[in-house]
């Protein structure tokens, strides 16, 4: 099974009040805190709706500004067009991806129960979430997740989510 590492970057940042993934935690930017979560994990790791030095861009589909699903769809085409078999997400806010919470993802669809953003995806499924966001009343990973059969599981150190300044200073 070939696994693709997906960084979720195209969100606004609104909550943090400016961009997350050039934020700074322990001397590295939170994009690189996510690609070094998913790297042991997967054969290659891509960034979705944004450019980051050393990664391949691919956009989110079907248009930029519908939030994660859009992220994730554009990651699912990608794999399929790319021959991988599953897709591993995060954001680039995700901090301390751990090797307990990526083996608890198997078998796919799975996602955190905490942090569905972090979840092992089917790149088959790709026509499946294009089709659920021909409606926009259909934004909702955690929707998605459970029209998908996707399985939540809890683990005992969930990675971080930076959204507002106070969770990168608590960190």
């Amino acid at each position: 099974m070939r696994v693709l590492g997906a960084i979720l970057g195209g969100g606004q940042s609104s909550r943090f009040g400016s961009d997350k993934a050039v934020a700074v935690l322990h001397g590295l930017p939170l994009m690189d805190h996510a690609w070094a979560g998913l790297r042991p994990h997967v054969e290659a790791v891509i960034t979705v709706g944004r450019d980051w030095p050393g990664l391949v861009r691919v956009e989110d589909q079907p248009a930029p500004g519908l939030g994660p699903l859009g992220g994730l769809l554009g990651a699912l085409t990608y794999a399929q067009t790319a021959g991988f078999d599953l897709v591993l997400t995060c954001g680039c806010d995700t901090v301390g991806l751990k090797a307990e919470a990526v083996a608890a993802l198997s078998p796919a669809p799975t996602v955190l129960d905490v942090l569905p953003i972090v979840g092992l995806w089917p790149a088959g499924l790709a026509d499946t979430l294009r089709d659920w966001m021909a409606d926009p009343a259909n934004r909702s990973v955690y929707r998605f997740a459970d029209h998908a059969g996707a399985r939540r599981v809890a683990v005992a150190q969930p990675p971080a989510n930076i959204n507002r300044p106070e969770d990168l200073a608590a960190l």
